[in-house]
């Protein structure tokens, strides 16, 4: 029987907990022919409040949890053993894609795992908040506190951004990390009342 990838549904903050419990259950029942990894996205960031950098583990998908498990024979029937075991498991609502569930290609797969790495504790953490060249942001630390600014250059492995800010009516560079920054939709001007 090949394994192949499939995503489950869970009651959302429920993820953790469906995953140990199919680890458990799986090894509780001698299951692991049916059943391989389990794998439940996270991966870690960091987020700046009142002033403090703060790392912190954030779900890649909430409500979903990845399973290599082997669902269908050589016939493409569903295994009934695979499909009641995780029926069966506290927190599953049922598999994306109804009664008739699609697996996932190895390279979404691969992609995934890529992007959630070993989420070694140790490695530095990524931004919470991703920025573009472009953006519109208002710098909220720094000497420069409460200016709006055009994102000119990202370097996200460093957390740092030039950013375009008009001083003494010109453009000026301006060095800053993430957290000294936050997305500004600047309000659409009203016409006018006649």
């Amino acid at each position: 029987m090949e394994k192949q990838w499939f995503v489950l549904h869970t009651l959302t903050g429920q993820e953790l907990k469906v995953k140990k419990s199919i680890d458990a259950r799986v090894k509780l029942q001698e299951k692991t022919e049916y059943i391989g990894e389990v794998l439940y996205p996270t991966e870690r960031v960091s987020e700046f409040k009142n002033g403090k950098k703060t790392n912190i583990t954030r779900k890649l998908f909430p409500g979903y949890v990845l399973v290599n498990l082997a669902l269908y024979d050589e016939n493409h029937k569903v295994i009934e053993t695979t499909w009641q075991f995780i029926r069966e498991t506290d927190g599953v609502i049922g598999f994306l894609g109804g009664n008739r569930p699609q697996p996932l290609s190895q390279a979404e797969v691969d992609a995934i795992k890529a992007r959630v790495g070993d989420n070694d504790t140790s490695a530095p953490a990524k931004p919470k908040v991703q920025y573009s060249p472009g953006d519109s942001v208002r710098i909220t630390d720094g000497p420069f506190l409460s200016f709006n600014g055009t994102v000119d250059e990202v370097d996200p492995e460093h957390g740092k951004l030039k950013v375009s800010v008009m001083i003494f009516g010109r453009s000026a560079p301006v060095e800053l990390e993430y957290w000294q920054v936050e997305r500004f939709v600047e309000e659409p001007t009203m016409p006018p009342q006649l």
